[in-house]
């Protein structure tokens, strides 16, 4: 491959890495989990269950295979 096609295509690292899933995105205070007590994608206004989207995920295949 072509040197100036790799460096293009690399291109600069940018300011805010992606976060490492142990940080949360700036913003409101999030709910946490009501399973695991993890920060949830909802701010803390939010009311009901509240789950991560870990606990969402496999609370959904838990519901789907109950038939």
């Amino acid at each position: 491959m072509d040197e100036r096609r790799e460096e293009a295509y690399c291109g600069a690292p940018t300011a805010n890495p992606a976060p490492t899933g142990t940080e949360t995105a700036a913003g409101p205070p999030y709910a946490e989990c009501v399973l695991c007590r993890k920060p949830t994608e909802y701010p803390e206004s939010v009311r009901g269950i509240t789950l991560c989207p870990v606990c969402e995920w496999q609370e959904a295949q838990r519901t789907a295979c109950s038939g």
